[in-house]
């Protein structure tokens, strides 16, 4: 396996990046640890999308070769769980609260298996074709934010205000706090919660082909890491809220590098 090209970039630094990469000779990965909707650490001083990002690489870079993606499933899960208690953590609340877990997205490769295994919102490329595993709130949501800042600048309020502080974020909070509800419900992702295997998105790889991981900071990806931070820096100069090309949650605040932390790989198997 031949690493081609790959980058990380945290919208804000390097050190507060919730985007992760693991690479080693069974497996490659790219985890989203997700951004934390309450103001409780699990591990102090570090964001809780930080802290399960971390875990996951660590436990991809630990996964025996012919790990399964069920046992993947099962183990990180499992590492995940045993994390929070040992934090302090009440998993009776947590149950409650899903916002209040730690939590990310990942899509892995397999070499022994020849597969990418998808869980969560995280994004791929196979043979040249897209692959996608949004949240199924996640574009209805986008496109409320989108319409709400619309018509707010319509009516004068300015880019630069927004960059500040965003009224469409907070028009939108409350129903993405809400979506978490279905975590490992309606939609997988990693948390320390069973995981359903009907959610988790399996693609074959066939020999000879690139692949493409990539989390969801690239809002079009590409077939190399150029095109898509030239995509990317489009965006950002034309659709800076992410409101009319790209409808997202969020945008780019000021001061930051973009809308969301990013990573890409893409590698030949």
């Amino acid at each position: 396996m031949k690493v081609i090209e790959q980058a990380i970039v945290g919208k804000v630094s390097q050190e507060a990046c919730e985007d992760g990469m693991a690479v080693n000779d069974g497996f490659v990965a790219v985890i989203d640890g997700s951004t934390s909707k309450t103001p409780i650490e699990i591990n102090p001083g570090m964001s809780n999308g930080r802290y399960c990002m971390e875990l996951v690489k660590r436990y991809v870079c630990s996964m025996p070769f012919d790990t399964s993606v069920e046992s993947f499933c099962t183990g990180v899960t499992e590492l995940l769980r045993s994390a929070v208690v040992s934090a302090g953590c009440n998993m009776s609340r947590l149950k409650e609260c899903p916002t209040e877990r730690p939590a990310a997205s990942a899509v892995v490769y397999s070499v022994s298996r020849s597969q990418v295994w998808m869980v969560g919102d995280c994004q791929c490329i196979v043979d040249g074709v897209l692959y996608e595993n949004k949240k199924p709130q996640e574009d209805s949501l986008a496109t409320k934010r989108s319409e709400y800042l619309l018509r707010a600048m319509a009516a004068g309020l300015e880019v630069a205000d927004i960059q500040t502080d965003d009224p469409g974020r907070k028009h939108v909070i409350n129903e993405l706090v809400e979506s978490c509800k279905g975590q490992n419900v309606t939609y997988s992702v990693i948390d320390g919660f069973d995981i359903p295997l009907d959610k988790v998105k399996v693609i074959d790889v066939r020999g000879g082909c690139d692949v493409i991981l990539a989390s969801d900071g690239y809002p079009f990806l590409k077939g190399t890491l150029a095109e898509s931070e030239e995509t990317l820096a489009a965006l950002l100069r034309d659709d800076p809220l992410c409101v009319r090309r790209f409808k997202a949650t969020k945008g780019l605040m000021k001061g930051n590098k973009s809308f969301d932390d990013r990573c890409y790989v893409r590698f030949s198997p």
